[in-house]
């Protein structure tokens, strides 16, 4: 079990991500990961694949900047292209992520 664990965590947070996908799938196997990677992202197994890059990019940067760097940064980046505030509230509410979620994504939004 320990080789198992040792693998798993040098994947880090995508390795955990990817492990709590597996086990929702209720699948086993090869059945399991595919299960896991399509319902990551958007695009089927692809996506689940990019999702889990961009989670690794995320977990670094907040590992070496912190969350709020991280967050303002690309507030800053979407207003540079045309965002606003509003319209970014607007996509956030539309997201089906849970309501506190929602809530503490506005209250960085707007801080």
């Amino acid at each position: 079990m320990d080789k198992i664990i040792s693998k798993i965590a040098g994947l880090g947070v995508p390795g955990l991500i990817l492990l709590v996908a597996i086990n929702a799938s209720g699948l086993a196997g090869a059945a399991a990961i595919t299960a896991a990677l399509a319902t990551l992202g958007p695009g089927g197994m692809i996506g689940g694949i990019i999702t889990l890059g961009v989670a690794t990019l995320a977990a670094n940067g907040i590992a070496e900047y912190g969350f709020e760097a991280i967050f303002k940064g690309v507030v800053k980046n979407l207003l540079e292209k045309g965002e606003s505030y509003s319209s970014i509230e607007r996509k956030i509410e539309s997201y089906p992520i849970s309501k506190s979620l929602k809530d503490k994504l506005i209250k960085e939004l707007y801080s």
